[in-house]
């Protein structure tokens, strides 16, 4: 029984022995490329276009004393093009999150009215350029589209203009001079990498942005033509403006510092 059992424990240490000669041995695999997210830190420039719309709370005041004429303001406004240009820079955190600060100018053509209560004059003002700083605060929906909030501070230029008599539509020999109003803005947008479109454009992208800007209020002066003597009146203006743009946006470091997920 003995020699029995021993040779079967003989057949089956030679029998194990051949299996594991006939494996063939282990081929060797590679690790899986790291997927590579390009980072949104760092600088940017942009250009671009679109339109605007602008209401101001307009009166008319006595120079001396402030005092409203007729008791009562009025709403009036305007509309227009514009072209934009800018720069900025962004920080992205660890997660999705994105900071960033930047600045940029405006200029075209919100042309509007406004208008004196007594004698009744009008006359179109222009906001022929702006230009605006401030830091926006963004969030990554996915790894190159970027939505995000802005505000800061805004200055705007506004054309002066030639008064005329609303009934006869001749001058009324009263002028305004161009100003300057500063204010606070407010927005948001949508930024993405254009490859979205199956465009392939490594460092190339597109936002669309909402601002309004509020400005502080501006006493315009009324002057008389040929010897800039105050008429006695002024127009009290306080603007609102509204724009919307869509910018082509360039990324310098869109292939540099990289985030690796395996």
């Amino acid at each position: 029984m003995k020699k029995f059992l021993l040779t079967l424990t003989a057949i089956a240490a030679m029998t194990g022995t051949a299996s594991a000669a006939d494996l063939a041995a282990r081929p060797y695999t590679k690790a899986p490329p790291p997927v590579v997210q390009p980072s949104w830190t760092g600088f940017y420039f942009f250009g671009g276009g679109g339109g605007g719309v602008w209401d101001a709370d307009t009166g008319t005041q006595v120079t001396a004393t402030g005092a409203p004429i007729l008791g009562f303001n009025q709403r009036q406004g305007g509309d227009g093009w514009y072209g934009t240009v800018g720069a900025g820079y962004d920080w992205q955190t660890a997660n999705s999150w994105v900071i960033g600060v930047f600045a940029d100018g405006q200029f075209g053509s919100l042309k509007g009215t406004i208008q004196d209560q007594t004698p009744f004059l009008a006359g179109n003002i222009k906001n022929d350029y702006s230009w605006a700083a401030g830091a926006r605060l963004g969030y990554l929906i996915a790894p190159n589209v970027l939505s995000y909030v802005n505000a800061g501070y805004s200055s705007s230029h506004w054309k002066g203009t030639t008064l005329f008599n609303t009934a006869t539509a001749l001058p009324g020999g009263v002028h305004t001079n161009d100003f300057d109003r500063g204010g606070w803005f407010v927005g948001g947008g949508v930024e993405n990498n254009l490859n979205i479109f199956g465009i392939t454009a490594p460092g190339w992208f597109m936002k669309t942005e909402y601002r309004a800007a509020y400005y502080d209020k501006k006493n315009i002066s009324e002057l008389v033509d040929g010897t800039n003597a105050l008429t006695g009146t002024d127009i009290t203006f306080k603007p609102l403006v509204q724009t919307i743009s869509t910018s082509l946006v360039y990324r310098f470091n869109w292939s540099g510092p990289v985030v690796a997920k395996y």
